[in-house]
């Protein structure tokens, strides 16, 4: 047995999937580096906090559907985020146009500088939303039967008897496992 490498195509490389797992982390990246200011830009077309945030999110989606999308990695931060900024005011534009919440454009620059202070809600339900990504991601480690006690109970706000009685179990191994799963979510979590 050689302990030479081996070529990538002899080690089952599946190099399509790392390169999808590099374009994810730096869209990731891209997410954390410029949602201020995405989400300054959609509350400068005249959205809330909320609206702005959604208008946000749409924009990442329509980014990651593009084919011109993936290139950019190379080309550096700065062409993504100007194809992001005009992706999100477009979108901005289009749910303030569609839903007849027309405000008069803030163009002054200097109103424009002072908005980032005033996205703290949107910037809220970011954090709020990553934390959720997380949370779930988390539940997913966990093993089988604490995942479904983690789910029933927690997220389903079943009674601690009848989780116990669809598991086939005592409600005191319920109690047992949701502790345990609980100390293991938040582990992952501060982790």
């Amino acid at each position: 047995m050689s302990l030479e490498p081996q070529p990538a195509h002899k080690q089952g490389c599946n190099c399509a999937a790392r390169d999808g797992e590099a374009f994810l982390g730096w869209v990731g990246r891209l997410v954390h580096a410029h949602r201020r200011e995405l989400a300054a830009v959609a509350r400068a077309e005249g959205l809330g906090a909320e609206d702005a945030f959604d208008a946000v999110q749409d924009a990442f989606q329509t980014f990651l559907t593009l084919p011109a999308a993936q290139p950019l990695i190379d080309l550096g931060d700065d062409d993504a985020r100007r194809l992001l900024v005009t992706l999100t005011r477009n979108v901005a534009r289009n749910r303030r146009r569609l839903h007849a919440r027309a405000r008069p454009h803030l163009g002054d620059p200097a109103l424009i500088a002072a908005l980032p202070a005033a996205t703290a809600a949107a910037d809220e339900l970011i954090a709020a939303a990553e934390d959720q990504v997380r949370l779930r991601r988390c539940v997913q480690t966990l093993a089988d039967v604490q995942r479904a006690v983690v789910t029933l109970r927690m997220l389903d706000d079943v009674p601690g008897e009848d989780v116990a009685t669809a598991l086939g179990i005592t409600p005191n191994h319920v109690a047992v496992l949701l502790h345990r799963a609980k100390a293991n979510l938040l582990s992952c979590m501060t982790g």
